[in-house]
């Protein structure tokens, strides 16, 4: 009894407790019905506001044209325009006027459309929210309305289903938000989210242009299953995929559960290219000297560039990418990089005003065009040597500086220091180079120019990586002494002195090309460098028969050293250091971060770094009376500096350097306008260059001819000033006496 009244129970609480789950699961469903259709009802309206978008913004207009190229009229007239014949006339009116079914059918279709987010956002919040978060659901929004429209307005005839689109949404910028940067430097790197993030970074290195497959058709292996003809199974390319993923010949039919073949005749090829990018926090790593003592990581990480954006970036440029992280794996390993929608160029912009100290210390020399950019070299780099020593060089440094840029055509202004104090002049120069954003200082374990190895990706392509000269872009490269380079190398830097590129050679064969390639790369930077006077006379066996005031260069090969901007000669050579550094530098051992003197708190460093991007980006023009002086000596000096047997020994380049000093100087000097002046100062200059590598000519300059005296008070000044016009009178005399009347042979040009 006891067991029939417990086994009523449970019978009951059973039937009770089913009662109870299927009405749960019946409002389960009807939630879910409820959520699908609210989820449809949003999908919808998403496209709604989509095809609205695209209609106020042009994009509908454009992506009509956009078709125009599926149905073959664009490459028709692109052959239209080239056509000679009569023979191909009749074949483009064949295509022209083909029936719809003999046209050209593709896998996929593919498309670009511009996006902005804020005019998105205002039309809809949730459409804008679904852009910027879920960016590869989004492109299936605009895969419908693009699908809708082609069949409404029968833009392309040959498609078939929705799948055959591929869209590719390019933003046009991100929100100005934290959570939007993709910090390339920070750890962990975030590639999970699969949504849009802005990075930017410098271009190291930067692969050939290879096929990847943008889409492919498969078909069921089974004849009668319905599936083995159409399009019902399409392949497209996503973030992150390998073309193994793409591709694979694992799939099934859905259907028939036979396995899926692909048409290889409708498989859709796109352009790649792989760039390697680096945070530009390590332009602060390569720089000699730094007062940044932070610690950061840095690591270069993949972007991957496609169809329209290959050969977009250019190596060694600074970008802002726009794109979607993601992972790539590669056998066993795992990459982490960036597939980009969009590239901007960065270009820096210096400050728009110099700091006060300047500003009155160009008011206090205003009578004088030269006093300004003396008492600049004068107190330059007071942190590294004391005021009054190495005026020349210094000068030198700072005009050289000033004249850094990123124009094809810059004038560039190369360095070359004769010394046998290597110490003092390293330090001075790695100092230098730290004014400027790209003062990279060359590492001797690595290339001065780019180099070619195969890609670490596992394509078996080609890819150029960039170095210290192409790091440099703009600023200063860095090489050390010269001497330590080998003969190679500086018979490929005497080239891109000379035509400031290189070519990297790239043979076919090793890289699974067809043909060998050239890539011809421009070198927009300033090379410094020194030769130790103690190395070459110990290496060299010295002649007998130098001009007066020539030195031995034996070290350097003579081509070199004319490709070479400026040689200057430093004022102290170790034997005989002067008092004021010998007092420095055992002061800065003792107590290195001791400021020694006032005017290292009066003119930082930063303020420095200011000054030198202003006035870097000044332009400047060549007054009638500057140029008149320049061509005066420049005829004369080739008439004077010859021999019988090797013509003129002052080159052609010498009239270019001539002006890119002129430049420099009225650039330091805070003007717009090359005066007589400005001239004067880059004559004098080159003329010590010239006499230190060819001797003394008939104008006769001074040893050390732009800073004779050592300025310590304002007579110092004025006698400076009287001394500089005594030389522009001398120099006028020079070019009276040799430069009239001389004919110049074109050839010899």
């Amino acid at each position: 009894m006891a067991l029939l009244i417990h086994t009523f129970i449970i019978i009951i609480a059973w039937t009770v407790l089913m009662s109870f789950l299927h009405s749960l699961f019946q409002h389960f469903d009807k939630e879910r019905k409820d959520l699908s259709w609210k989820m449809d009802q949003e999908i919808q309206k998403m496209r709604e506001i989509s095809l609205v978008y695209l209609d106020r913004s042009g994009g509908l207009q454009k992506f009509m044209r956009d078709c125009k190229k599926y149905n073959g009229i664009t490459h028709s007239i692109d052959i239209l325009l080239n056509i000679c014949n009569v023979t191909q006339i009749y074949f483009l009116f064949k295509i022209l006027f083909a029936p719809t079914d003999s046209k050209q059918s593709y896998a996929v279709y593919h498309f670009i459309i511009s996006i902005n987010p804020s005019d998105i956002a205002e039309l809809d919040a949730t459409l804008g929210n679904y852009i910027l978060h879920n960016p590869i659901q989004a492109a299936q929004i605009f895969q419908s309305v693009c699908f809708i429209a082609i069949k409404t307005l029968s833009l392309i005839e040959q498609l078939q289903t929705e799948a055959q689109i591929s869209i590719l949404l390019k933003p046009t910028h991100l929100p100005p938000l934290p959570s939007y940067v993709l910090s390339l430097s920070a750890f962990p790197f975030n590639y999970t989210s699969q949504r849009f993030y802005i990075s930017e970074g410098i271009a190291i290195a930067m692969g050939t242009v290879t096929k990847y497959t943008q889409g492919a058709r498969f078909l069921c292996t089974e004849e009668t299953c319905p599936f083995s003809e159409g399009f019902r199974y399409i392949r497209v390319h996503m973030p992150g995929a390998t073309e193994s993923a793409t591709v694979r010949n694992d799939f099934v039919c859905s259907l028939c559960s036979s396995p899926l073949q692909e048409d290889m005749k409708f498989r859709v090829l796109g352009d790649k290219q792989i760039v390697e990018m680096i945070d530009a926090k390590v332009l602060n790593a390569l720089k000699g000297y730094s007062s940044d003592k932070s610690h950061f990581r840095i690591q270069t990480f993949t972007v991957f560039l496609r169809d329209e954006l290959t050969n977009k970036m250019k190596i060694g440029n600074h970008y802002k990418i726009i794109g979607i992280p993601a992972c790539v794996q590669n056998g066993l390993q795992a990459t982490a990089c960036i597939e980009v929608n969009s590239i901007q160029l960065c270009k820096p912009n210096g400050p728009s005003f110099v700091g006060d100290n300047f500003k009155y210390l160009l008011s206090l020399t205003s009578s004088s065009c030269w006093r300004f950019t003396a008492i600049l070299a004068n107190i330059f780099a007071s942190q590294v040597v004391p005021p009054g020593t190495y005026n020349t060089l210094k000068l030198a440094i700072l005009l050289s500086l000033v004249q850094t840029g990123e124009k094809e055509n810059a004038d560039y202004l190369d360095l070359l220091i004769v010394t046998s104090d290597t110490l003092v002049i390293d330090r001075l120069l790695n100092y230098s180079i730290c004014l400027l954003p790209r003062g990279i200082r060359h590492p001797p374990s690595s290339e001065i120019f780019p180099s070619v190895s195969k890609d670490k990706h596992g394509t078996g392509s080609a890819s150029i990586h960039a170095c210290s000269a192409v790091l440099a872009k703009g600023g200063i490269c860095y090489i050390g002494d010269l001497s330590s380079h080998k003969k190679d190398k500086l018979e490929l830097l005497q080239s891109v002195l000379e035509s400031r590129t290189t070519t990297v050679f790239i043979p076919g064969k090793k890289y699974g090309e067809e043909a060998d390639q050239q890539v011809t790369i421009s070198i927009q930077t300033n090379f410094w460098s020194f030769v130790d006077v103690d190395s070459s006379s110990k290496k060299h066996i010295q002649k007998d028969n130098f001009l007066i005031g020539q030195m031995d260069l034996s070290l350097v090969p003579p081509n070199l050293l004319d490709v070479f901007g400026l040689l200057i000669y430093n004022e102290f050579p170790s034997c005989r250091l002067s008092s004021p550094v010998i007092h420095h530098t055992l002061k800065k051992a003792i107590n290195p971060k001791a400021m020694l003197y006032k005017v290292s708190q009066q003119f930082r460093m930063q303020d420095y770094e200011e000054f030198i991007l202003f006035a870097k980006n000044l332009h400047v023009e060549l007054s009638s009376e500057a140029e008149s002086l320049i061509q005066g000596y420049y005829v004369a000096s080739r008439r004077v500096r010859r021999d019988s047997i090797h013509g003129s020994t002052l080159s052609t380049s010498a009239l270019k350097i001539l002006i890119s000093l002129s430049k420099a100087h009225t650039k330091l000097s805070l003007r717009k306008k090359v005066l007589e002046e400005d001239a004067l100062i880059a004559i004098l200059l080159l003329e010590s260059s010239l006499t230190l590598k060819h001797g003394k000519s008939a104008l006769c300059i001074a040893p050390n001819p732009v800073f004779p005296f050592d300025l310590s008070d304002e007579n110092s000044l004025q006698q400076r000033d009287s001394y500089l016009m005594q030389c522009h009178h001398q120099l006028l005399k020079f070019i009276g006496a040799y430069g009239p009347g001389i004919h110049i042979n074109t050839n010899e040009e």
